[in-house]
Order: C-alpha cells, then structure tokens, then sequence
C-alpha cells in the first residue's frame, strides 16, 4: 500500500511509531539547544533555515538515539547520514525580506514557494541547475504544532521527473548541472498549480513523511488563528547520482 502510494501520489504519511518517536523526542531537545545559540533567520525572522543543523551522528542517530522507523523499507538508506535540516517555522510566516522582490514574495506567501529540491537559482537571474541530486526526502515533525504545514502537489513527481527527462535526453549525466533548466521547470510547474490537488500535510512527533525526489512541495503561510510558538521539522536528502536522481 505504500509502495502503491509513493509511486501514484508522491508522498506518503507513516503512522505513529514508538521508534520514530523516541528519535523525534531526541532530536527536538537538541533542536531547541541549536536555536538557543543563534542563526539565521529568513523573511522577517519567520524561518530558521537550518540547512545541516541538526547535530545528529553519521548513522543519523541523536544522543544516541537510533534513526529507525518503518519508513527505512521504502529507502536506499545511505551508510552515512548527512546533519538534517532543521527547519523551524515561526507566527507571521512569511514576511518579506528587505532584499526580496515584491514577485517573490508573492510566490513565497501565494504559492508556499513551490518548489523541486535540488534544483539551484544561479547567477542574477536566479537560472535553475541541479546541483544537489536526493534520493528522497524525509520529514520528521518534532513538535505537535500544525501551524504552517508542509504542502505537496499530489503527483506532480510525475510531471517533473516528465519534464526533466526531456532536457537531459541523450546528454550524459555527469553534464546536467551545466544545463539550465528554468523555462521547462516554470512551464511544468505552471501546468502542476493547474492539474494537481494540493495538499497540506499534518503529522505529529513519532510519524514520518516521505517525499518523492521530484515532488514539488513547499510550506504554507502561518494562519493568523494559528496556535503555537514555532513549527519545528527535520529533514534528510540524501544525495545520490545524477543518474540515479532521474
């Protein structure tokens, strides 16, 4: 069922599981050591980005807390874990930040800021490249607030896979990071704002959400009647192959 799920839609929710929520215990407890010491926040001081911040051991386990969970069945987990994304989303999100265009925030609070990870705005105009091929991407709710959730567009892993097979046909791998692929991402994720359902995803600590590589996901606004002081996630992407990317 799954297996089914992740193919067909993208995404799948896994219930709650004593594991999971052992690690994610763990890893909120070192979370909040991590936002005691500083950082950057984004948009208004509204979103700890926390690329890398997570202080979790290379088999991903925190304070020796193993990274374990049902989840691991539907993965090519890596012998070595990168530190996860620690992801915190405050009230207000997002605000517009003093160096951010009127059109992108737009984007950001309109469209969740859409997006393909992965994929890297280069350069004045922002050109689109894949520099960071994942696996997959998983996330791990570490507190119980459902304040500004994580949103997906139900199959548009299809769609975009589609679209970049298309423009890296017939070049070898080892060269679609120097292949600007803007338009054609724009273009589809046009068609998928059009075509596919979207879809708020809510999970409480001891669940665990698994992405597609090519889903096309973002982050909703923090409602104003929105209770909680922070929404705070983990996420791991594993890189893998440009090859095995696609």
């Amino acid at each position: 069922m799954i297996a089914q799920k992740l193919a067909r839609d993208g995404f799948a929710i896994f219930g709650h599981d004593p594991d999971v929520a052992a690690w994610a215990a763990a890893a909120h407890d070192a979370g909040l050591h991590v936002l005691a010491q500083g950082g950057e926040r984004r948009h208004g001081r509204t979103w700890f980005v926390g690329v890398d911040a997570l202080p979790n051991a290379p088999d991903g386990s925190v304070h020796g807390v193993p990274l374990a969970g049902a989840w691991r069945a539907y993965v090519d987990a890596p012998d070595l874990w990168h530190r996860a994304q620690l992801s915190v989303v405050f009230p207000r999100y997002p605000q517009q930040d003093a160096g951010e265009s009127v059109a992108a925030h737009r984007f950001r609070r309109n469209r969740d800021a859409a997006h393909v990870d992965g994929l890297l705005p280069e350069g004045q105009g922002k050109r689109r490249h894949l520099r960071e091929p994942h696996g997959f991407i998983l996330g791990l709710p570490l507190d119980q607030v459902s304040a500004s959730p994580l949103v997906v567009w139900r199959g548009s892993h299809l769609m975009m896979r589609a679209a970049f097979q298309q423009a890296y046909a017939g070049l070898p791998p080892e060269t679609w990071g120097d292949v600007d692929v803007t338009d054609i991402y724009k273009e589809t994720r046009r068609t998928v704002f059009e075509t596919c359902e979207r879809i708020e995803v809510t999970a409480a600590p001891g669940q665990a959400i698994l992405l597609d590589r090519h889903l096309l996901h973002g982050v909703a606004p923090w409602a104003e009647d929105a209770p909680g002081e922070m929404r705070m996630m983990a996420y791991f992407r594993p890189l893998v192959s440009p090859a095995d990317w696609l």
